[in-house]
């Protein structure tokens, strides 16, 4: 399976950015991405946070910002490669912002922190193609299964999602001690499963993987295992053109593994971040939300550990004390600042100095 079917015929090589909120992923990073013909992705997880009536209004905030940093990235890629966008199953207004994203024709819509059983629900449309972001076989069998009778609708793609990823993962607390669960078996697992996919709908359906996987070598290890290309985040963070604060790249670039911890998101799912004094505060005590925006449905402001919302916006501005900083395992090797081109360059494995 490594080659892209004809609804992804804009990619030119099988990459695909990692959508990354709050503030990290937006225009200038996604368009930067589709521009050297990879797949870009804009997170619309509070992005209007920069807005005004950000507070006071934040949905009609997120759907304005949306607009300009879809514009933004159109207006970087010249037309090459893919924008996507990546939407949360969790957010509370999941269905207004996948619709939004539908009306303004995106390439693809990506969803992860849940599983979007309803999305072909609100794509109605072939032109915008959909992927779940999964981190089983079950749960990607749950998925099709369920488009399939619901909607006779299957994914375009699949990403999938290891446990060694930065921010939301899909796993249990157990399983991050079962080495069975590594990123390699499941790979393997989902290959195998999308064979018969293949056998019984006559239908390829790619596969990107991420989970700190980082260059060309990972690319090459999972063609060899059956997958497409890759999904990679945090290392497009530590790059001129993400749209994150220099002092939230300098907390990629600084910090290594032995700064990392997995702890429990208000999602209500396992996040992995850097254990700044902020992690190890909500870890002995609560922390109120500062003004709640509702931004995920789960979340009750009036028990929450803490505000993911508030924290992620300290982080995008920047604020090393107070935000809350998500990353992937391989943040060792992350260590200077680069560019989009280069670091695309180096998974493709045309330079040696990145």
């Amino acid at each position: 399976m490594n080659i892209l079917t004809s609804k992804m015929g804009k990619l030119e090589h099988p990459i695909i950015q990692g959508g990354m909120g709050v503030g990290i992923s937006l225009g200038e990073l996604a368009g930067a991405v589709a521009r050297e013909g990879c797949m870009g992705v804009i997170s619309m997880v509070n992005i209007g946070y920069r807005e005004d009536d950000f507070y006071r209004n934040p949905f009609e905030a997120n759907k304005r910002a949306f607009k300009k940093e879809l514009l933004k990235a159109r207006d970087i890629a010249k037309g090459k490669g893919m924008v996507a966008v990546n939407i949360m199953a969790a957010l509370s207004r999941f269905s207004d912002f996948v619709e939004l994203a539908v009306k303004e024709k995106v390439d693809a819509v990506i969803v992860g922190a849940g599983l979007p059983l309803n999305l072909p629900s609100l794509v109605e449309t072939k032109d915008v193609l959909i992927a779940p972001i999964v981190s089983s076989r079950k749960a990607l069998d749950l998925i099709m299964r369920t488009w399939k009778k619901k909607y006779d609708r299957l994914p375009d793609f699949v990403v999938l999602e290891g446990k060694e990823a930065g921010g939301h993962l899909g796993f249990k607390e157990k399983d991050f001690d079962d080495d069975e669960k590594n990123l390699e078996n499941l790979t393997i697992d989902l290959v195998d499963y999308l064979k018969g996919v293949k056998e019984k709908y006559d239908l390829q359906i790619p596969l990107f993987v991420g989970g700190s996987v980082f260059d060309n070598e990972d690319l090459k290890k999972y063609n060899a295992l059956g997958a497409t290309g890759l999904q990679i985040g945090s290392r497009f963070i530590a790059t001129e053109e993400c749209d994150a604060s220099i002092g939230l790249k300098e907390m990629i670039i600084d910090n290594n593994s032995e700064n990392l911890s997995v702890f429990i998101s208000p999602v209500g799912m396992p996040g992995r971040g850097i254990e700044n004094n902020f992690i190890r505060r909500v870890k002995g005590e609560r922390v109120p939300s500062k003004s709640c925006v509702d931004c995920i449905k789960k979340c009750n402001p009036k028990v929450t550990p803490y505000c993911i919302s508030d924290a992620l916006i300290s982080a995008a501005k920047g604020d090393k004390e107070n935000g809350l900083f998500f990353c992937g395992a391989n943040i060792d090797r992350i260590n200077k600042m680069s560019t989009v081109k280069e670091v695309i360059s180096d998974i493709l494995g045309k330079t040696e100095d990145v």
